[in-house]
């Protein structure tokens, strides 16, 4: 196994290239599992711990967070960013997993995962990235619907003004389990920006609710499907009370 260690952004974007035959190596919290059990063999790993991409910055009027942030540093940071990122897993999972790893986290087939995308929605978040075709700013739905995976993400921007959030979340049944369902919800003004996890492959944007105001239109955006934590009928049912609950406290 071929082991890269960069120690700045730019030898990192140089050595992940085109991405091709390449493993990222960030928090380890997904990948070390995969690597243990043999269900990942790499030719190439990346290790970004020392890239210098764990940084935060409020500049310009924007917020910038390093893909190598840990989740447990986002705990101080916005809403309802913060509010998500203390409800991934437990305290040495958030100490060692990053926004990177969680934005880019594939669903797996039992569950799906990426608790801090539906937040990051919500913030109105762009998210910088390389890979094939080079640089690229982009919003993160478009990113999330793209399949980002082939690509290095160098980190995750959003508006730095005053707004009031949301965060409803179906209770865990433990802390290693992974979110059943989840709503976001900003407010700055008179834009409602709503997003939710759980309720397919990555966090989808709620739009009609944003358009209209009403719950029930959240599952004119989004088509939940079963796995091992709930079944679809569930999640359409659940789903509409979180909304609510949401929209009540950003009111």
């Amino acid at each position: 196994m071929d082991v890269v260690l960069p120690t700045s952004l730019e030898e990192a974007v140089a050595a992940f290239g085109s991405g091709a035959d390449v493993t990222v190596l960030a928090g380890g919290t997904i990948v070390m599992p995969e690597l243990a059990y043999g269900a990942l063999r790499p030719a190439r790993v990346l290790m970004l711990g020392r890239s210098g991409l764990d940084q935060v910055s409020r500049e310009n009027g924007k917020a910038t967070i390093g893909a190598c942030v840990t989740v447990a540093a986002l705990e101080e940071l916005d809403e309802p960013l913060a509010t998500a990122a203390r409800h991934v897993a437990d305290g040495e999972i958030r100490a060692q997993a990053t926004l990177g790893g969680n934005l880019c986290a594939p669903p797996v087939s039992e569950a799906p995962r990426g608790d801090l995308q539906a937040p990051l929605l919500a913030l109105g978040a762009s998210i910088r990235s390389v890979g094939p075709g080079g640089e690229r700013t982009e919003p993160l739905e478009e990113f999330l619907a793209s399949a980002p995976n082939g690509r290095l993400v160098l980190d995750v921007a959003y508006d730095d003004v005053e707004h009031k959030s949301a965060y409803a979340a179906a209770r865990r049944p433990h802390t290693h389990h992974y979110t059943l369902l989840a709503v976001a919800a900003t407010k700055a003004g008179d834009e409602l920006r709503m997003a939710a996890t759980g309720v397919g492959p990555h966090a989808v944007r709620l739009t009609s609710v944003e358009r209209t105001g009403s719950p029930d239109a959240a599952l004119d955006d989004c088509e939940p499907g079963d796995d091992a934590l709930a079944s679809a009928w569930y999640r359409r049912k659940v789903l509409p009370k979180l909304v609510q609950r949401a929209l009540e406290e950003v009111a």
